[in-house]
């Protein structure tokens, strides 16, 4: 089976610094991945590369096969939406304002929104909840409001595959559970997930893998449970063995109160 995404020898370099060093892994049609890591190992680019915004220094991104760099911008946009944690609306962008920049590109030159965008432009606010906020201002709303707004304009491009850039970060934990929902219910119908995810306790039941950026082993993949484990995130998050007991009570216990 061709995967959706894969990342095949995969680096990226910032000037002389070496972010992500030959990444490999492949994301499957209508499969949902968790992307976790200590702050600066390089979620937030391995999510640019997905996305096109960013090229890779060496190896290749591919999309269905082929390799993303043949991709015009605006053909890649019709696969892969990427919401990324913080958004810059300088205009008082109405809600439904916003979420219709999701359509641009399908748009024709010079053409406006057609009965097909309007239709994918209700069905992102229906799956989203935020039919009742499309007058609202965007700059106005609340964190978990944006967030789930922001979610909406990417399912407006009605992709492939969803790249979230930690979409649960800055969150209460009932917003949090409200995303964990949402994920789920994406996750559902169909639609491909690669999410950067800073609250590991939310991982489990919600995604069927997970990617774990390490500074030393690079990148491990498995399901939640054989990598959520205190001796690889202890490795990964430079915890000294003797708080790894801790580090399981932290996932464990956490996980249960929340689920």
């Amino acid at each position: 089976m061709t995967p959706l995404l894969e990342f095949a020898g995969t680096s990226f370099y910032y000037g002389d610094r070496r972010i992500l060093d030959e990444i490999s892994g492949s994301v499957l049609n209508g499969e949902c991945v968790a992307l976790v890591g200590p702050n600066g190992i390089g979620k937030t680019t391995l999510l640019r590369l997905a996305a096109g915004t960013l090229s890779p220094a060496t190896g290749e991104v591919r999309l269905s096969g082929q390799p993303l760099k043949g991709f015009k911008q605006r053909a890649i946009a019709r696969s892969i939406a990427l919401v990324p944690q913080n958004v810059d609306v300088p205009f008082a962008f109405t809600v439904e304002e916003f979420i219709e920049q999701g359509r641009t590109p399908f748009l024709k030159m010079f053409g406006g929104l057609q009965a097909t965008d309007r239709k994918a432009i209700e069905e992102a606010m229906d799956l989203t909840d935020t039919r009742s906020l499309r007058r609202r201002i965007f700059n106005q709303l609340s964190g978990g409001e944006r967030q789930r707004v922001k979610i909406a304009l990417g399912l407006a491009q009605q992709p492939r595959l969803l790249l979230l850039d930690e979409p649960t970060q800055h969150l209460d934990i009932g917003r949090q559970l409200e995303m964990a929902d949402l994920i789920r219910s994406l996750r559902a119908r169909g639609i491909a997930i690669l999410a950067s995810m800073h609250d590991l306790t939310l991982i489990e039941g919600i995604f069927s893998s997970v990617w774990l950026l390490s500074p030393e082993e690079g990148l491990r993949k498995g399901t939640p449970e054989e990598i959520l484990q205190p001796e690889f995130l202890g490795r990964a998050f430079r915890c000294p063995p003797h708080h790894y007991s801790a580090l399981e009570e932290r996932i464990r216990g956490r996980r249960e109160r929340v689920l």
